[in-house]
């Protein structure tokens, strides 16, 4: 079990990577355009969004190098991205360098959205599975609060400061490559697209699987009847469904719109300038904790208590917001409920949905029902990102919360009616089921 946990939280490392590299471009973002004399739209276009667009395409195209390469060939260039572009982005000398750094390094947080639940699911345990993987999540939100810290603690250092910031990201980054070259393969790869079997035993030793024979018959027996079989040929009909409503909800609960924009929806609440930034660095607080407490639950409670938690939590929190600009409340009312609501999103989708996603997809299809299922929540999160500034100019705040909620009503339907729970069982037998086109019965 030592070296499974070793191979999972090494691999995890790459959502550390992930939430700091998002993150730390707020240091970056008015010194570069003050520098540059870049036009706001360009600004938002390239310098801030270049990264954005980077990880869309690197969830959609990730599955590729997934399957022809192996997770831990594409980890290992994950790790190479996140350096070329923490270093190339620090030194640039002009925006459209900056822009294209900067994308490369987007190409990697996509990319490691896809070959990290991936590789973890392959390698846990079913009793450990949900809490190994969803330690991905953890270490987005870890990396998150970091980059805001090591932003402020470099704020001071002159008028390179954002230099600094970006650039340092080089040390965790060359820690991981470091300690990602030794992780083993999957052994569920191994079988299916290398066919090899013999090193595949080997990594199976290691993790000191009880009955090797039984596992590696039952792998076997998942590999696809033809070769490059497409995804949409009709057989993963279900888990496409799911996974796909899946990321659909995570991003229609507003929950990028909430970490983007909190300091502009608390100030639409009457906060002044200095409440709504201590009120946003308590999101990511709260954020952080309860992230953990779902790592904690999710094996033991389940991935569809969760989410039916996380919903019902929803629903709660932004109706109450809704209702407190309806009425013109604001203030605190609306801080504690957005409180509320990032403990439901942490503890529920936060928690689940790489876990989930990884899951329901047979090892053979597992990649790329991984990028389907990312690129979807990537697709989502920048179109959020581009419109919410325009809906909120649009739109009174009551309005936009209300929408959510009512999303979110939709979900707690999807989770109560089709979710299955997924919980404590081998990879084989989920697969199993969901080939035959059934639900899962509840555990």
């Amino acid at each position: 079990m030592k070296n499974i946990i070793f191979w999972a939280v090494t691999v995890a490392v790459a959502g550390f990577l992930f939430g700091f590299d998002t993150a730390v471009i707020s240091g970056a973002d008015q010194p570069i355009q003050a520098l540059w004399q870049t036009s706001p739209l360009f600004h938002g276009m390239f310098i801030m969004s270049s990264a954005l667009w980077g990880t869309v395409i690197g969830a959609l195209l990730g599955g590729i190098p997934c399957d022809k390469y192996g997770r831990k060939a594409t980890l290992i260039g994950i790790g190479i991205l996140y350096i070329v572009s923490a270093l190339g982005s620090a030194i640039a000398a002009d925006p459209y360098t900056f822009s294209i750094l900067r994308f490369l390094g987007g190409l990697g947080v996509g990319a490691s959205s896809i070959a990290v639940p991936a590789y973890i699911s392959e390698i846990a345990p079913a009793k450990y599975r949900g809490r190994l993987v969803a330690m991905y999540q953890f270490q987005i939100v870890f990396g998150i609060l970091v980059a805001f810290l090591s932003n402020y603690l470099l704020s001071g250092i002159g008028a390179d400061a954002w230099r600094w910031m970006l650039g340092v990201e080089v040390i965790p980054a060359a820690i991981f490559l470091f300690l990602v070259i030794k992780v083993q393969e999957s052994p569920r790869w191994l079988l299916l697209h290398k066919n090899d079997e013999v090193s595949a035993r080997k990594v199976l030793a290691l993790m000191e699987e009880q009955d090797v024979d039984k596992l590696v018959a039952d792998i076997r027996k998942t590999k696809v009847s033809s070769k490059g079989e497409s995804l949409f040929s009709g057989k993963y009909n279900l888990p496409i469904v799911l996974a796909f409503l899946i990321a659909f909800f995570n991003q229609l609960s507003g929950i990028n719109f909430i970490i983007y924009f909190a300091p502009r929806v608390f100030s639409l609440a009457g906060l002044d300038n200095a409440s709504s930034l201590i009120s946003t660095a308590g999101v990511g607080i709260a954020n952080l904790i309860f992230t953990m407490l779902g790592l904690y639950l999710i094996d033991k409670a389940g991935r569809k208590s969760l989410m039916l938690i996380g919903s019902i939590g929803y629903i709660i929190s932004l109706s109450v917001v809704s209702w407190a600009f309806y009425s013109d409340i604001g203030g605190m009312l609306v801080v504690f409920f957005v409180f509320l609501f990032i403990a439901s999103h942490a503890v529920g989708q936060g928690a689940v949905i790489w876990v989930f996603i990884a899951e329901i997809f047979p090892n053979s299809a597992r990649a790329k029902g991984q990028s389907l299922g990312s690129g979807t929540h990537w697709v989502f999160a920048a179109l959020i990102a581009l419109l919410m500034p325009y809906f909120l100019s649009e739109f009174k705040p009551y309005i936009i919360f209300l929408f959510f909620a009512g999303m979110m009503v939709l979900q707690l339907l999807f989770v109560l009616f089709m979710m299955p729970e997924t919980n404590g069982r081998t990879l084989e037998s989920i697969s199993e089921d969901m080939s035959d086109k059934h639900p899962i019965a509840d555990s």
